[in-house]
């Protein structure tokens, strides 16, 4: 696509945006939203700050792909994963009365 330059309408952006086409170029190419500048951050930018903090309170995992085809969602998942609990606490409880002791299955308490 070829621009022709248009001195009027550079001037117009400048009333209507506020912003040359320089700066709006650059900001394409800048983290920061045009209204930011560098110098609004006295401590300096710093990528991945709040990383961890996000790691640590939330519980992401990833699913299989053959797995992530069974489950519509979210709340399919959880359905589905706490049934499976619920039996297997059952079926631990039944066994203990039925042998008189726990088997209890792994990963559960």
């Amino acid at each position: 696509m070829k621009f022709e330059w248009d001195p009027k309408k550079a001037q117009s952006n400048i009333r209507k945006h506020k912003v040359t086409f320089k700066k709006a170029k650059q900001t394409d190419q800048d983290e920061l939203r045009a209204e930011y500048k560098r110098t609004d951050f006295p401590g300096g930018l710093v990528r991945g700050k709040y990383a961890k903090r996000v790691r640590e309170s939330l519980n992401i995992i990833v699913l299989k792909p053959e797995v992530a085809e069974a489950f519509p969602n979210e709340e399919a998942v959880n359905s589905a994963l706490l049934s499976l609990i619920e039996l297997a606490r059952k079926t631990a409880h039944l066994t203990k009365h039925s042998t008189g002791r726990a088997k209890t299955p792994i990963g559960m308490p």
